[in-house]
């Protein structure tokens, strides 16, 4: 009697065990589309990997304006779109390890700003979306087949300096000058680019180039000094490095008395004398709108590497006082012109 009594308490026990079992494993419809709808919207979140390879405000303005160009055309972050940042310090093996995480972490697309963080990026994958930018010259640098249709991973824009404008601005501000020294590191493709695109370009304004190479930050200071000695005006690229020293550059050009011609308006806030030149802000923006075509289907192979064609001449007044200089009526007409610097 007690043996079947048990035996009907087991069966029993299975019987209600088997039916929890069954409500836990199978979710209700509403559930299950609940559940489906969650991991479609997951999967339809676009992850970017961003890499920068040093903090500037050239740079730092490049991303701001990519970001602000994916926001302007209804991507919101969190909902539809997700950004990972990383910068690199200006340690190149730093670049490739975020490269290759990007790439671990099956990224949908990249933004590689500056030229060391755009070939670190190519070096990881040939198969992700690289959106470039504030990358002087991407042929030269390895990145893309030619400028019109790149034939790789890669479209975006380069920051190619507009040196012949910015000479001709050196000669109608400083008409004496003679000597002008440059600044830049052996080390960035970039530079090498702007120094030999400007030692084409000087003959054609009167002008000697004087330069100095230097490969950390830590050499900078005595081959400032040394160029200083020599010229009569300092030209300074867009330079990863030399532009990480550029307070320490214009302190001691204008306690020397010499006036700084840049490459880029940052520079200029910072207390250069002057620039024609782009605005990163745009050329970043420019590359959001390209990251854009990407996610509708554009394949970057068949885009193109572009420049900004607009260009401002901004010139520092308290840095033109500071140094003597005179600025031209004409050149305050079309000029914006700015104060303070460091």
């Amino acid at each position: 009697m007690v043996g079947k009594k048990f035996l009907n308490l087991v069966v029993i026990m299975l019987l209600v065990g088997s039916l929890l079992i069954g409500c836990t494993a199978s979710p209700t419809p509403l559930e299950a589309e609940e559940s489906n709808t969650a991991s479609k919207q997951q999967d339809d979140i676009i992850k970017i990997g961003i890499t920068q390879l040093v903090e500037h405000p050239a740079l730092d303005a490049s991303r701001q304006g990519f970001i602000a160009a994916l926001e302007e055309n209804g991507y919101i972050s969190g909902e539809n779109f997700e950004i990972e940042y990383q910068n690199a310090q200006n340690d190149i093996p730093t670049a490739q390890t975020i490269a290759s995480n990007f790439v671990a972490d099956k990224k949908d697309m990249i933004l590689a700003i500056a030229t060391p963080s755009a070939q670190a990026a190519y070096n990881a994958t040939k198969d992700i979306p690289i959106l470039i930018t504030a990358v002087t010259d991407p042929i030269e640098a390895g990145l893309v087949k030619s400028w019109e249709k790149t034939g790789t991973n890669i479209a975006g824009t380069s920051d190619m300096n507009p040196v012949k404008e910015q000479f001709k601005l050196l000669n109608q501000l400083i008409p004496t000058a003679k000597k002008v020294g440059v600044l830049y590191n052996t080390s960035e493709v970039n530079s090498e680019i702007q120094v030999n695109k400007i030692e084409n370009l000087a003959p054609n304004f009167d002008l000697e180039i004087k330069k100095a190479g230097v490969t950390s930050v830590n050499e900078i200071s005595q081959a400032l000094q040394e160029l200083l000695n020599e010229v009569d005006v300092m030209y300074v690229p867009t330079d990863n490095l030399v532009v990480s020293a550029i307070p320490l550059i214009v302190n001691e050009s204008i306690d020397k008395n010499i006036p700084i011609i840049a490459a880029e308006e940052g520079h200029v806030k910072a207390g250069a004398l002057a620039t024609e030149g782009i605005e990163y802000y745009k050329l970043g923006f420019q590359t959001g709108l390209m990251a854009i075509d990407i996610i509708n289907g554009e394949k970057p192979e068949n885009m193109s590497v572009d420049t900004l064609k607009d260009t401002q001449i901004i010139i520092n007044e308290d840095t033109a006082e500071k140094l003597g200089v005179h600025i031209p009526e004409e050149l305050k007409k079309s000029a914006e012109i700015i104060k303070g610097g460091e």
